[in-house]
């Protein structure tokens, strides 16, 4: 733990020596607030809770994550450092870890500085603050879910555009296949066994369990799942590049 550790250390400083981590802020925040005050009617609706501003968040991170997660390995490679960082005496889990665990911290940094939202909400009503910090988990755990995503399409390509191409498309596939409109095209040529099963996948599915104040054990290891399937798929993309 001590190399991870150093790792994100090295990488949590990377981001705040540059100007990525305050314009990432800024943007985040002001698109928040704006998908929740304008589009959300979060004071139209006069109802003391935060659905306004959850319901937003997949599509937020759809885009964000994505642009977070691009530089993670596709700047190693493309500056030629990733065959230096791999030959340190570390393993490429530590160094899938350490990158992935900096980068879910400074979202969740993100995420931290949007509590006034929720003094807000205190202050103008009787908010649910169980049902609140249930939703401030489940964002947590599905922008790590996109996070672990973006990192093994990240280590595929070189290009950091190809790889916010790549997350955006897999991350979007992900996000749909709960919805009525994919599930149809199914419908008549597989069984419902095959279809429900497709429809469990959907990331949005399992988030607004989270939204409805309910932190049940299987969505929570289906998110945890989903994060270590793709951070083992960029061990194997790293590993075949070491190999290669």
């Amino acid at each position: 733990m001590k190399t991870v550790t150093t790792i994100i250390r090295r990488e949590l400083l990377s981001y705040f020596t540059t100007p990525i981590a305050f314009v990432f802020l800024v943007v985040f925040l002001v698109l928040a607030a704006a998908f929740s005050f304008y589009l959300g009617g979060f004071y139209e609706r006069q109802i003391a809770d935060l659905q306004p501003f959850f319901q937003f968040h997949p599509w937020l991170y759809l885009f964000l994550v994505p642009a977070l997660s691009m530089r993670l390995w596709a700047e190693e490679r493309h500056s030629g450092t990733l065959e230096l960082l791999l030959t340190l005496p570390l393993t490429p889990w530590q160094a899938v870890l350490g990158k992935f665990i900096a980068a879910w911290l400074f979202l969740g940094l993100a995420l931290l500085l949007t509590v006034p939202i929720w003094f807000t909400v205190n202050y103008l009503g009787e908010a649910d603050n169980g049902r609140i910090m249930s939703s401030y988990l489940g964002s947590w755990l599905l922008a790590g879910s996109l996070l672990a995503i973006g990192s093994c399409m990240s280590a595929l390509s070189r290009n950091q555009v190809i790889a916010f191409v790549l997350t955006l498309v897999a991350s979007f596939v992900l996000m749909l296949t709960g919805l009525p409109m994919i599930l149809n095209i199914f419908d008549g040529w597989l069984s419902q066994f095959w279809i429900d099963g497709i429809a469990r996948l959907s990331l949005i599915n399992h988030f607004n369990g989270f939204q409805r104040g309910v932190i049940a054990w299987y969505e929570m290891l289906y998110f945890i799942l989903m994060i270590l399937f793709w951070l083992y798929a960029t061990v194997v993309v790293l590993n075949n590049r070491r190999s290669n």
